[in-house]
């Protein structure tokens, strides 16, 4: 996948999308991503599958 969107415009896009997203939501430590996706994951009521495909599309706007 290309990135072509910052992490902070997907953060803001993702908390625009999905109103139950906070800040804290997307906190991680280095190496800590997974747990993040986890979180994500379980606030979303997502698969892991669903959220890679997600920040998939947010690459197309």
């Amino acid at each position: 996948m290309n990135i072509i969107r910052s992490w902070r415009e997907q953060k803001a896009m993702l908390k625009q999308r999905f109103s139950i997203l906070m800040d804290g939501d997307f906190d991680y430590a280095e190496g800590q991503k997974e747990k993040m996706m986890d979180r994500l994951s379980v606030k979303l009521n997502k698969t892991r599958h669903e959220l890679d495909l997600l920040f998939a599309e947010l690459q197309t706007y």
